[in-house]
Protein backbone atom coordinates (compact mmCIF):
# COMPACT_ATOMS: atom_id res chain seq x y z
CA UNK A 1 0.00 0.00 0.00
CA UNK A 2 2.50 2.45 1.03
CA UNK A 3 4.69 1.99 -2.73
CA UNK A 4 1.48 2.54 -4.12
CA UNK A 5 0.56 5.39 -2.67
CA UNK A 6 4.20 6.57 -3.32
CA UNK A 7 3.38 5.84 -6.86
CA UNK A 8 0.36 7.66 -7.08
CA UNK A 9 1.78 10.59 -5.83
CA UNK A 10 4.50 10.57 -8.04
CA UNK A 11 2.27 10.27 -10.63
CA UNK A 12 0.32 12.98 -9.55
CA UNK A 13 3.19 15.28 -9.43
CA UNK A 14 4.42 14.70 -12.41
CA UNK A 15 0.68 15.48 -14.22
CA UNK A 16 1.38 18.49 -11.85
CA UNK A 17 4.16 19.33 -13.50
CA UNK A 18 3.11 18.53 -17.15
CA UNK A 19 0.30 20.83 -16.93
CA UNK A 20 2.16 23.89 -15.17
CA UNK A 21 4.40 23.60 -18.14
CA UNK A 22 2.19 23.22 -21.12
CA UNK A 23 -0.94 25.43 -19.81
CA UNK A 24 -1.81 28.13 -22.61
CA UNK A 25 -0.17 31.84 -22.09
CA UNK A 26 -2.46 34.50 -19.97
CA UNK A 27 -4.48 36.30 -22.19
CA UNK A 28 -2.74 39.83 -22.60
CA UNK A 29 -5.42 42.76 -23.46
CA UNK A 30 -5.09 46.15 -23.19
CA UNK A 31 -7.38 48.19 -21.41
CA UNK A 32 -9.21 51.98 -21.61
CA UNK A 33 -10.33 53.60 -18.39
CA UNK A 34 -13.75 55.48 -18.52
CA UNK A 35 -13.40 59.38 -18.16
CA UNK A 36 -15.96 62.14 -19.04
CA UNK A 37 -15.99 63.46 -22.04
CA UNK A 38 -17.66 65.23 -25.37
CA UNK A 39 -19.52 63.18 -27.69
CA UNK A 40 -21.06 64.31 -30.96
CA UNK A 41 -23.48 62.61 -33.30
CA UNK A 42 -22.51 63.50 -36.26
CA UNK A 43 -23.43 62.55 -40.34
CA UNK A 44 -20.63 61.80 -42.52
CA UNK A 45 -19.97 62.00 -46.20
CA UNK A 46 -20.87 58.94 -48.03
CA UNK A 47 -18.81 59.50 -50.99
CA UNK A 48 -15.80 62.09 -50.92
CA UNK A 49 -16.78 65.17 -51.47
CA UNK A 50 -14.87 68.48 -53.75
CA UNK A 51 -13.74 71.81 -53.15
CA UNK A 52 -15.61 73.71 -55.63
CA UNK A 53 -15.47 77.42 -56.34
CA UNK A 54 -18.73 79.72 -56.04
CA UNK A 55 -17.83 81.25 -59.04
CA UNK A 56 -16.25 79.09 -62.33
CA UNK A 57 -16.91 79.79 -65.93
CA UNK A 58 -15.56 77.76 -68.44
CA UNK A 59 -16.13 80.71 -71.16
CA UNK A 60 -16.69 79.91 -74.83
CA UNK A 61 -16.71 82.11 -77.82
CA UNK A 62 -20.25 83.31 -79.26
CA UNK A 63 -19.30 82.83 -82.59
CA UNK A 64 -16.74 80.39 -84.21
CA UNK A 65 -13.27 82.60 -85.63
CA UNK A 66 -9.36 82.02 -86.11
CA UNK A 67 -7.33 83.22 -82.42
CA UNK A 68 -5.78 86.59 -83.41
CA UNK A 69 -4.10 87.28 -80.02
CA UNK A 70 -3.76 85.47 -76.08
CA UNK A 71 -4.03 88.49 -74.30
CA UNK A 72 -3.55 86.12 -71.07
CA UNK A 73 -1.43 82.96 -69.89
CA UNK A 74 -2.72 79.33 -68.04
CA UNK A 75 -2.03 81.01 -64.17
CA UNK A 76 -2.55 84.49 -64.55
CA UNK A 77 -4.92 86.82 -62.32
CA UNK A 78 -7.20 88.89 -64.48
CA UNK A 79 -9.90 91.53 -63.28
CA UNK A 80 -13.95 91.77 -64.02
CA UNK A 81 -13.76 92.91 -68.03
CA UNK A 82 -10.37 92.44 -68.31
CA UNK A 83 -9.84 90.90 -72.14
CA UNK A 84 -8.20 87.58 -72.77
CA UNK A 85 -8.99 86.65 -75.68
CA UNK A 86 -9.25 88.32 -79.53
CA UNK A 87 -10.52 86.70 -82.76
CA UNK A 88 -9.82 87.68 -86.20
CA UNK A 89 -11.96 90.91 -87.05
CA UNK A 90 -10.12 92.96 -89.28
CA UNK A 91 -13.46 92.99 -91.46
CA UNK A 92 -15.64 94.21 -88.91
CA UNK A 93 -13.18 97.17 -87.52
CA UNK A 94 -13.10 97.94 -91.35
CA UNK A 95 -17.11 98.05 -90.84
CA UNK A 96 -17.22 99.88 -88.08
CA UNK A 97 -15.29 102.29 -89.68
CA UNK A 98 -17.63 102.39 -92.74
CA UNK A 99 -20.82 102.96 -90.86
CA UNK A 100 -18.96 105.51 -88.04
CA UNK A 101 -18.58 107.60 -91.58
CA UNK A 102 -22.43 107.27 -92.75
CA UNK A 103 -22.99 108.03 -89.24
CA UNK A 104 -20.72 111.51 -89.36
CA UNK A 105 -22.55 112.10 -93.19
CA UNK A 106 -25.87 111.42 -91.37
CA UNK A 107 -25.46 114.22 -88.74
CA UNK A 108 -24.45 117.01 -90.94
CA UNK A 109 -26.86 116.35 -93.20
CA UNK A 110 -29.22 116.19 -90.49
CA UNK A 111 -28.09 119.67 -89.27
CA UNK A 112 -28.56 121.15 -92.62
CA UNK A 113 -32.17 119.91 -92.73
CA UNK A 114 -33.02 121.38 -89.78
CA UNK A 115 -31.03 124.33 -90.44
CA UNK A 116 -33.00 124.59 -93.64
CA UNK A 117 -36.07 123.85 -92.12
CA UNK A 118 -36.05 126.72 -89.20
CA UNK A 119 -35.54 129.26 -91.59
CA UNK A 120 -38.48 128.16 -93.49
CA UNK A 121 -40.33 128.52 -90.30
CA UNK A 122 -39.08 131.97 -89.75
CA UNK A 123 -39.69 132.79 -93.42
CA UNK A 124 -43.89 131.33 -92.66
CA UNK A 125 -43.89 133.79 -89.49
CA UNK A 126 -42.49 136.77 -91.70
CA UNK A 127 -45.60 136.27 -94.11
CA UNK A 128 -47.82 135.75 -91.24
CA UNK A 129 -47.10 139.38 -89.79
CA UNK A 130 -47.22 140.99 -93.86
CA UNK A 131 -50.87 139.05 -94.13
CA UNK A 132 -52.29 140.73 -91.08
CA UNK A 133 -51.13 143.73 -92.39
CA UNK A 134 -52.71 142.96 -95.86
CA UNK A 135 -48.94 143.35 -97.07
CA UNK A 136 -49.23 139.44 -98.66
CA UNK A 137 -50.95 137.53 -100.44
CA UNK A 138 -52.77 134.77 -99.34
CA UNK A 139 -51.41 132.80 -102.00
CA UNK A 140 -47.54 133.36 -100.35
CA UNK A 141 -48.47 132.79 -97.08
CA UNK A 142 -49.85 129.46 -98.21
CA UNK A 143 -46.32 128.84 -99.88
CA UNK A 144 -44.03 130.20 -96.81
CA UNK A 145 -46.23 127.87 -94.97
CA UNK A 146 -46.00 124.65 -97.23
CA UNK A 147 -42.58 125.19 -97.11
CA UNK A 148 -42.01 125.38 -93.38
CA UNK A 149 -43.95 121.72 -92.68
CA UNK A 150 -42.01 120.51 -96.01
CA UNK A 151 -38.67 121.13 -94.56
CA UNK A 152 -39.67 120.23 -91.06
CA UNK A 153 -40.45 116.65 -92.54
CA UNK A 154 -37.02 116.79 -94.11
CA UNK A 155 -35.59 117.50 -90.56
CA UNK A 156 -37.27 114.48 -89.41
CA UNK A 157 -35.97 112.34 -91.78
CA UNK A 158 -32.83 113.15 -91.52
CA UNK A 159 -32.56 113.01 -87.71
CA UNK A 160 -34.40 109.54 -88.38
CA UNK A 161 -31.41 108.60 -90.65
CA UNK A 162 -29.08 109.38 -88.19
CA UNK A 163 -30.59 107.24 -85.72
CA UNK A 164 -30.53 104.40 -88.30
CA UNK A 165 -26.78 104.98 -88.80
CA UNK A 166 -25.76 105.24 -84.90
CA UNK A 167 -28.13 101.77 -83.94
CA UNK A 168 -26.06 100.71 -87.37
CA UNK A 169 -22.79 101.77 -85.62
CA UNK A 170 -23.82 99.95 -81.93
CA UNK A 171 -24.96 96.87 -84.15
CA UNK A 172 -21.52 96.15 -85.92
CA UNK A 173 -19.71 97.64 -82.40
CA UNK A 174 -21.31 94.56 -80.72
CA UNK A 175 -20.45 92.13 -83.21
CA UNK A 176 -16.83 93.30 -82.76
CA UNK A 177 -16.94 93.37 -78.71
CA UNK A 178 -18.31 89.54 -79.55
CA UNK A 179 -15.40 88.83 -80.61
CA UNK A 180 -13.17 89.61 -77.49
CA UNK A 181 -13.83 87.49 -75.05
CA UNK A 182 -13.62 88.98 -71.40
CA UNK A 183 -13.58 88.01 -68.04
CA UNK A 184 -17.50 88.32 -66.48
CA UNK A 185 -15.13 88.12 -63.00
CA UNK A 186 -12.07 88.99 -61.68
CA UNK A 187 -10.27 85.32 -60.96
CA UNK A 188 -7.51 82.98 -62.26
CA UNK A 189 -7.36 81.56 -66.18
CA UNK A 190 -6.94 78.14 -65.24
CA UNK A 191 -7.00 76.47 -68.40
CA UNK A 192 -7.31 77.81 -72.05
CA UNK A 193 -7.62 75.87 -75.47
CA UNK A 194 -6.82 77.61 -78.09
CA UNK A 195 -3.16 79.16 -79.54
CA UNK A 196 -2.80 81.79 -82.08
CA UNK A 197 -3.88 80.91 -85.39
CA UNK A 198 -6.01 78.18 -84.33
CA UNK A 199 -10.01 78.19 -85.31
CA UNK A 200 -12.48 78.32 -82.30
CA UNK A 201 -16.08 77.47 -82.21
CA UNK A 202 -18.75 77.99 -79.89
CA UNK A 203 -20.41 74.56 -78.75
CA UNK A 204 -23.49 73.82 -80.11
CA UNK A 205 -26.66 72.36 -77.85
CA UNK A 206 -25.80 69.44 -76.76
CA UNK A 207 -22.74 68.41 -77.32
CA UNK A 208 -19.91 69.38 -75.09
CA UNK A 209 -16.51 71.22 -76.08
CA UNK A 210 -13.65 72.34 -74.00
CA UNK A 211 -13.85 75.79 -72.98
CA UNK A 212 -12.00 78.70 -74.78
CA UNK A 213 -10.79 80.03 -71.08
CA UNK A 214 -11.73 78.51 -67.83
CA UNK A 215 -11.75 80.93 -65.04
CA UNK A 216 -12.16 80.09 -61.10
CA UNK A 217 -13.00 82.62 -58.74
CA UNK A 218 -10.51 81.56 -55.51
CA UNK A 219 -11.42 83.87 -53.19
CA UNK A 220 -14.73 82.16 -52.26
CA UNK A 221 -14.41 78.22 -51.95
CA UNK A 222 -17.23 76.01 -50.31
CA UNK A 223 -17.11 71.90 -50.08
CA UNK A 224 -19.69 69.56 -52.21
CA UNK A 225 -20.15 66.31 -50.64
CA UNK A 226 -23.32 63.40 -50.69
CA UNK A 227 -24.90 62.63 -47.70
CA UNK A 228 -26.85 59.22 -47.44
CA UNK A 229 -30.37 59.71 -47.65
CA UNK A 230 -31.07 58.60 -44.16
CA UNK A 231 -28.93 60.98 -42.42
CA UNK A 232 -31.15 63.90 -44.85
CA UNK A 233 -33.86 64.57 -42.29
CA UNK A 234 -31.50 65.33 -39.15
CA UNK A 235 -29.67 68.05 -41.11
CA UNK A 236 -30.28 71.87 -40.81
CA UNK A 237 -28.66 74.85 -42.36
CA UNK A 238 -26.18 76.44 -40.22
CA UNK A 239 -25.32 73.10 -38.50
CA UNK A 240 -21.39 73.30 -38.04
CA UNK A 241 -19.71 70.71 -40.10
CA UNK A 242 -15.88 69.61 -39.30
CA UNK A 243 -13.99 69.14 -42.54
CA UNK A 244 -10.59 67.36 -43.65
CA UNK A 245 -8.93 67.48 -46.62
CA UNK A 246 -6.55 64.70 -48.20
CA UNK A 247 -4.17 67.20 -49.83
CA UNK A 248 -4.10 68.49 -45.21
CA UNK A 249 -3.67 65.04 -43.14
CA UNK A 250 -4.14 65.39 -39.28
CA UNK A 251 -5.49 68.43 -39.88
CA UNK A 252 -9.16 69.74 -39.72
CA UNK A 253 -11.09 73.05 -40.98
CA UNK A 254 -14.25 74.65 -39.16
CA UNK A 255 -17.43 74.81 -41.39
CA UNK A 256 -20.95 75.66 -41.52
CA UNK A 257 -23.95 73.68 -43.53
CA UNK A 258 -24.63 76.26 -46.19
CA UNK A 259 -27.16 74.60 -48.95
CA UNK A 260 -29.07 71.12 -48.49
CA UNK A 261 -30.18 69.89 -52.12
CA UNK A 262 -33.86 69.88 -52.36
CA UNK A 263 -33.66 66.59 -54.18
CA UNK A 264 -32.43 63.10 -53.59
CA UNK A 265 -29.71 61.99 -56.63
CA UNK A 266 -29.99 58.68 -57.70
CA UNK A 267 -27.40 57.35 -59.68
CA UNK A 268 -26.63 53.62 -61.57
CA UNK A 269 -25.47 50.91 -58.64
CA UNK A 270 -24.91 53.97 -56.21
CA UNK A 271 -26.86 54.29 -52.87
CA UNK A 272 -29.22 57.65 -52.93
CA UNK A 273 -27.20 60.61 -51.55
CA UNK A 274 -28.10 64.22 -50.81
CA UNK A 275 -25.78 66.98 -51.96
CA UNK A 276 -25.04 69.76 -49.36
CA UNK A 277 -22.75 72.96 -49.30
CA UNK A 278 -20.62 73.54 -46.48
CA UNK A 279 -18.33 76.76 -46.16
CA UNK A 280 -15.52 77.28 -44.31
CA UNK A 281 -15.53 79.44 -41.44
CA UNK A 282 -13.39 81.37 -41.07
CA UNK A 283 -11.31 80.57 -44.91
CA UNK A 284 -7.96 79.31 -43.83
CA UNK A 285 -5.31 81.93 -44.55
CA UNK A 286 -2.36 79.42 -44.14
CA UNK A 287 -3.45 76.27 -46.10
CA UNK A 288 -3.46 77.20 -50.15
CA UNK A 289 -6.58 75.34 -51.45
CA UNK A 290 -7.51 74.30 -54.48
CA UNK A 291 -10.03 73.50 -56.37
CA UNK A 292 -10.83 70.17 -57.03
CA UNK A 293 -9.42 69.03 -53.73
CA UNK A 294 -11.45 65.54 -52.42
CA UNK A 295 -12.53 66.55 -48.42
CA UNK A 296 -14.29 64.14 -45.94
CA UNK A 297 -17.44 66.27 -43.97
CA UNK A 298 -18.90 65.42 -40.86
CA UNK A 299 -21.94 67.67 -39.43
CA UNK A 300 -22.19 67.92 -36.00
CA UNK A 301 -26.03 67.09 -35.13
CA UNK A 302 -25.64 66.93 -31.71
CA UNK A 303 -22.75 67.68 -28.81
CA UNK A 304 -22.58 66.76 -25.01
CA UNK A 305 -19.92 68.09 -22.72
CA UNK A 306 -18.73 66.23 -19.38
CA UNK A 307 -20.58 62.86 -19.84
CA UNK A 308 -18.79 59.47 -19.98
CA UNK A 309 -18.14 58.11 -22.52
CA UNK A 310 -16.41 54.73 -24.11
CA UNK A 311 -14.11 54.03 -27.23
CA UNK A 312 -16.96 52.35 -29.61
CA UNK A 313 -14.60 49.95 -30.83
CA UNK A 314 -15.54 48.55 -27.30
CA UNK A 315 -19.18 47.47 -27.46
CA UNK A 316 -19.87 44.04 -28.26
CA UNK A 317 -23.21 42.92 -29.84
CA UNK A 318 -26.16 43.69 -27.45
CA UNK A 319 -24.35 46.93 -26.29
CA UNK A 320 -22.35 44.49 -23.82
CA UNK A 321 -18.64 45.68 -22.22
CA UNK A 322 -15.72 43.51 -21.17
CA UNK A 323 -15.28 45.11 -17.46
CA UNK A 324 -11.66 44.35 -15.89
CA UNK A 325 -12.11 43.32 -12.00
CA UNK A 326 -8.90 44.63 -10.15
CA UNK A 327 -9.52 41.84 -7.45
CA UNK A 328 -8.83 38.82 -9.65
CA UNK A 329 -8.03 39.77 -13.14
CA UNK A 330 -10.82 38.96 -14.40
CA UNK A 331 -13.10 40.51 -16.96
CA UNK A 332 -16.72 40.58 -16.99
CA UNK A 333 -19.25 40.82 -19.45
CA UNK A 334 -21.76 44.02 -18.33
CA UNK A 335 -24.45 45.50 -20.19
CA UNK A 336 -24.36 49.41 -20.60
CA UNK A 337 -27.02 51.52 -22.07
CA UNK A 338 -25.54 53.95 -24.33
CA UNK A 339 -26.35 57.59 -25.03
CA UNK A 340 -25.02 59.66 -28.23
CA UNK A 341 -22.40 57.82 -30.55
CA UNK A 342 -20.20 57.71 -33.39
CA UNK A 343 -17.36 55.47 -35.07
CA UNK A 344 -15.23 57.40 -32.35
CA UNK A 345 -17.11 57.24 -28.84
CA UNK A 346 -20.20 56.42 -27.37
CA UNK A 347 -21.66 57.89 -23.84
CA UNK A 348 -22.20 55.74 -21.44
CA UNK A 349 -25.66 56.18 -19.41
CA UNK A 350 -25.43 53.57 -16.80
CA UNK A 351 -23.97 49.95 -16.44
CA UNK A 352 -20.47 51.82 -15.90
CA UNK A 353 -18.41 54.48 -13.70
CA UNK A 354 -16.04 56.72 -14.31
CA UNK A 355 -12.53 54.82 -13.23
CA UNK A 356 -13.68 51.50 -14.30
CA UNK A 357 -11.24 49.95 -16.84
CA UNK A 358 -12.74 47.82 -19.69
CA UNK A 359 -11.18 45.88 -22.19
CA UNK A 360 -10.39 47.51 -25.45
CA UNK A 361 -8.19 44.84 -27.69
CA UNK A 362 -6.05 41.86 -27.40
CA UNK A 363 -2.68 43.84 -28.19
CA UNK A 364 0.60 42.29 -26.69
CA UNK A 365 2.78 45.92 -26.58
CA UNK A 366 2.00 47.39 -23.21
CA UNK A 367 -0.90 44.86 -22.63
CA UNK A 368 -2.22 43.32 -18.84
CA UNK A 369 -1.65 40.26 -18.80
CA UNK A 370 -3.91 37.01 -16.33
CA UNK A 371 -7.49 38.25 -17.82
CA UNK A 372 -10.31 35.75 -18.41
CA UNK A 373 -13.54 36.39 -19.21
CA UNK A 374 -16.13 35.79 -16.59
CA UNK A 375 -19.82 35.70 -17.58
CA UNK A 376 -21.94 38.25 -15.92
CA UNK A 377 -24.58 37.17 -13.72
Amino acid sequence: MKTLFTSLLILALVAAALFFLNRPDPVNVRLTELSPGPVEQIAANSRAGTIKACRRSRLSMPQGGRVDELLVQEGDRVKAGEPLLKLWSDDLEARVEEVTATLKAREIQARGACNTAALAQREAQRAERLARDSLASEEMLDQRQTEARRTALACDEARSLSDQARATLKLHQVLLEDRVLKAPFAGVAAEINGEVGEYVTPSPPGVPTPPAVDLIDDSCLYVRAPIDEVEAARLQVGQPVRITLDAFRGRSFEGELQRIAPFVSELEKQARTVDVDVRFTPPPEDAHLLVGYSADIEVIIERREGVLRAPTETLLQGNRVLKYNEADGTLESVEVDTGLGNWTWTEITSGLEAGDRILQSLDTEGAEAGASVVPAS
